[in-house]
């Protein structure tokens, strides 16, 4: 058995326990047995090879081999702060942003957004990170940070960071465009109707470069992942 886990609780001595979704979906859906081997991680950087020790209703026990730990990410902390888009489009952009290796998401609260960033929905973008981290094999969970408007985002930002803003009207963003290893980088995306003109002077004002993504006008996930792909 291949299937991956994700651990909510940290192991102790040698063992851990699955609970919750994870453990109705391995011993009801899997039907594991005693023995069974399956990966476990606790989205910290560390995974284990494991063999199922116990199986209760909500509960399995898994017997823990050497931990496997991930080396430190190389290049930029990107943050994407995104104003959210409905539905389904939610799923898939938090699916893409952990696979390719997005540090953080901060859903950004604007004049012109469509879904609102309620507590519900932060959580359900917090269980989809867990889905795709088991999905794709990463070991480091996508931080999903408490919704911020611009004017916070920016207040916050750490002296060194680089913040950039997508815009349709401005020059293109090249790949690999950070400009050092290891800078925390913040890309800023507007609902689908875009940022207002006061927002966009607000930006300007604060020394936000603009950048570009291409000729297409973009959806709001679909601008995400491509800037995602050329920092990341």
């Amino acid at each position: 058995m291949s299937e991956r886990f994700f651990l909510s609780t940290s192991p102790r001595d040698g063992r851990a326990v699955l609970d919750g979704d994870e453990a109705r979906h391995l011993a009801r859906v899997l039907r594991c047995a005693v023995g069974d081997t399956i990966r476990v991680f606790d989205g910290t950087g560390t995974e284990w090879p494991a063999r199922v020790a116990s199986i209760a209703r909500d509960q399995v026990i898994v017997e823990l081999g050497e931990p496997v730990c991930d080396e430190p990410p190389p290049g930029v902390r990107l943050t994407v702060a995104v104003a959210l888009p409905k539905g389904e489009r939610q799923k898939w952009l938090v699916e893409k942003l952990t696979e390719l290796g997005t540090g953080r998401l901060v859903p950004l609260v604007t004049t012109r957004g469509v879904a609102e960033p309620t507590p519900a929905a932060v959580e359900r973008l917090r269980r989809g990170v867990i889905e795709a981290c088991k999905q794709c094999g990463r070991r480091t969970l996508m931080e999903i940070g408490m919704p911020q408007s611009i004017a916070d985002l920016v207040g916050a930002r750490h002296p060194g960071s680089w913040i950039v803003v997508a815009d349709p009207g401005a020059p293109p963003l090249a790949a690999g465009a950070a400009p050092a290893r290891g800078l925390a980088v913040i890309a800023l995306v507007g609902p689908e109707g875009g940022f207002t003109p006061e927002e966009f002077a607000a930006l300007d004002a604060a020394g936000i470069e603009r950048v570009g993504l291409g000729p297409h006008v973009l959806r709001v996930e679909t601008a995400a992942i491509a800037v995602a792909a050329r920092l990341a």
